[in-house]
This record gives C-alpha cells, sequence and structure tokens, in this order.
C-alpha cells in the first residue's frame, strides 16, 4: 500500500506532467505541427524576405530603426481603467526604437509608408509593458492568415496581384486610402503611433475594459512631399531625430480609448467611432538617442504580450501571431549576429 506522503508526491508530479504535456500540446499546434497548412511563425517570418534577399542579423520586418531612452510620466489617471503599476502617477524609464516598416535596413526614408514606435516601460515592481505601434490608423488587414495572404501578393511577380488581393478583402480599402493620400511628415517626433489591437484592461474592483492606445506627439505635424523628402537623403528621419532629441526632450501624449459594446474588438482593420471615450494617461518622453548597432534596442523583442498585471490581450488575434513571429525573427537575427557586427567591438546594449 502506497504512503500518504507518497501518493500525494505522486499525484503532485503527474498534474506536473499534465500541465507541461499540455503545453506542449499547445506549443505545438500553435507551430503547425498538428496541420501543416496551418500558418506558422516560420513561414509568416519568411514571406517578409524581399526580393534581394534577406538582411541577416536583422529585424526581418521594421528591418531599419534607431534607438532612444527616456520616461513615462504617468498621471495616475490610468487607474481609472487599469491596476497595472505602471499608472501610479510618477516616472517610470522607457528604451524606445523609431523604426520603419520595411525588411530593408538601408531603404531610404521616404520610401517607406509605415513608421513604427517600440516601447518597453519598467516601472519598479519588476513587471514590464511593452508595446509596437505603427503611424497609420488602421492595420491593412483583419486577420494573421490574410495578412500572410497580403505578404505573398507583395511579393509576387504577378503585376495584378495587389489588385487581386485588394479586390478579395475590401477591408484593406482603409489602410489603402490612408497610404496613397494621407500626409506624410519630415520626422518621427511630428507621428501619432498607434496600437490598433486591443487589449483588456483590468481595474482594481476587476472589472474589465477593452482599449487601444495612441501616443499623440506634442509636436505639431507638418505636412511634406514624398518627393521633399526624398531630397533629405536616404537617412533623414535618423538625422532628424537625433538633432532633435539633443535639443530638447520630444513628447507624446499617451491616449487610452475605450470600446463600446458591439466595437469590434478582434478586427484591427476597423476603427472605432471618434466619440469613445478617452482618457489622457500620461506622457512618453524621448530623452537621448543613439544608433541601433550598439544602442540598447538592438537585441530586445518589443512583444505585445508583455504585458503587466492589469493587462491581458483581447480576443484579438494578431498580439500572439505578433508575439510568435517576434520570437522567431529573433531567433534568426541572433544567430546570424556575425552578419550585422557591431560598430565597438564587445559592445553590449
Amino acid at each position: 500500500m502506497t504512503a500518504p506522503h507518497q501518493s500525494s508526491a505522486f499525484w503532485s508530479l503527474a498534474l506536473i506532467a499534465v500541465v507541461i504535456a499540455a503545453g506542449a500540446a499547445a506549443f505545438a499546434y500553435t507551430a503547425g505541427w498538428f496541420s501543416p497548412q496551418r500558418l506558422t511563425p516560420g513561414k509568416l517570418v519568411a514571406a517578409f524576405a524581399p526580393a534581394t534577399g534577406v538582411a541577416l542579423g536583422h529585424r526581418r520586418n521594421h528591418a531599419k530603426g534607431i534607438c532612444f531612452t527616456g520616461v513615462f510620466e504617468a498621471n495616475g489617471a490610468g487607474f481609472a481603467l487599469s491596476k497595472a503599476a505602471v499608472f501610479a502617477r510618477g516616472q517610470y524609464p522607457v528604451l524606445g526604437r523609431f523604426n520603419l516598416g520595411t525588411a530593408n535596413p538601408n531603404a531610404p526614408d521616404s520610401t517607406v509608408r509605415v513608421r513604427g514606435l517600440g516601447i518597453r516601460i519598467s516601472p519598479p515592481d519588476g513587471q514590464e509593458w511593452r508595446s509596437a505601434m505603427i503611424n497609420a490608423p488602421v492595420f491593412p488587414v483583419s486577420t494573421p492568415e490574410t495578412f500572410y495572404e497580403l505578404l505573398r501578393a507583395e511579393g509576387s511577380k504577378e503585376p495584378n496581384a495587389i489588385a487581386t488581393f485588394a479586390a478579395a478583402h475590401p477591408e484593406f480599402a482603409a489602410f489603402s486610402e490612408w497610404a496613397k493620400n494621407g500626409p506624410w511628415t519630415g520626422s518621427y517626433a511630428e507621428e501619432r503611433f498607434n496600437s490598433l489591437n486591443s487589449f483588456v484592461f483590468v481595474d482594481g474592483s476587476g472589472a474589465e475594459h477593452v482599449v487601444r492606445w495612441s501616443l499623440h506627439p506634442a509636436a505639431q505635424p507638418v505636412a511634406v512631399s514624398p518627393d521633399e523628402l526624398a531630397k533629405r537623403g536616404p537617412n533623414f528621419l535618423e538625422q532628424e531625430i537625433a538633432q532633435r532629441v539633443a535639443g530638447a526632450p520630444q513628447r507624446w501624449t499617451m491616449v487610452v480609448t475605450v470600446a463600446n459594446a458591439g466595437d469590434p474588438t478582434a478586427d484591427p482593420s476597423k476603427a472605432w467611432p471618434a466619440d469613445r471615450r478617452t482618457i489622457e494617461v500620461g506622457t512618453l518622453a524621448a530623452q537621448q538617442v543613439q544608433a541601433e548597432p550598439d544602442g540598447p534596442c538592438r537585441d530586445i523583442n518589443f512583444d505585445p504580450a508583455v504585458l503587466p498585471s492589469g493587462m491581458r490581450t483581447s480576443d484579438d488575434p494578431f498580439p500572439a501571431a505578433r508575439s510568435a513571429a517576434y520570437a522567431k525573427s529573433y531567433d534568426l537575427r541572433t544567430a546570424e549576429a556575425k552578419d550585422y557586427p557591431r560598430t565597438t567591438p564587445g559592445a553590449t546594449p
């Protein structure tokens, strides 16, 4: 007969084994091992590769960027939506990266429509809030699978591939309209950056609020034509933001928008009505800029699924897909470090 403490130990080990097996099965399903036709992180990341080949050692998308450090100045108003410590009034360190939505780290700045901002906010409780935002007001498509189709169409040699894709996916029209006719600016500091994906904030009482957030620039946006921007050189955005921050910190107000019942929380290609409740929760200040090769943002994933207590992902499928793709990209680029050498040998971020 088994002694009581032995039985207890057995069932504890059995429970651990079940949890590990369940986790492994979930991972295998996510990776597509149970369904070869399923979209996998590897397939998604590979679809970003340009015809000229992968830029080894670099991010597979948003490959061109520059690091910055600064602070997030929380005003305390965020506690109305989330119990996360990052919303307690105070200043918290920020590590960030201004970037362009391209797989080519040498792309001329005037040729890339999508500009991005990745941030990691680190409050003193040891948790982190990571976010990767872009300047588009909506995402091009509604699901990761459709996004994969878009990448395949962009890489196709068929001259009508994008037109065919757009005809099959009418949600693409809103993003396409912005890409064609939205204003360009001459500075990262003049861009509004949007999360686009929906998340759930949980307040101190346990109530849940589905939200999106944006960073609104303090600098006044000035529209500049792409032709004029091309005259400023291939790296004008990095040069301009470095000069601007050297003169004074650049700031953005973080605005959280709360969904109403019935708003499309699982579809980032759909904007929410302009009359939704908004709360200004703090200010992001970029205080120092550093080139990426030896910069502190080089080896950071701005994984949108890294969230502190008081925040979680929603029914939006993109954060999980992005998290998996970012991890795959990170594994690839770190294994290729010799192909993207640091400016200073032996330097670490």
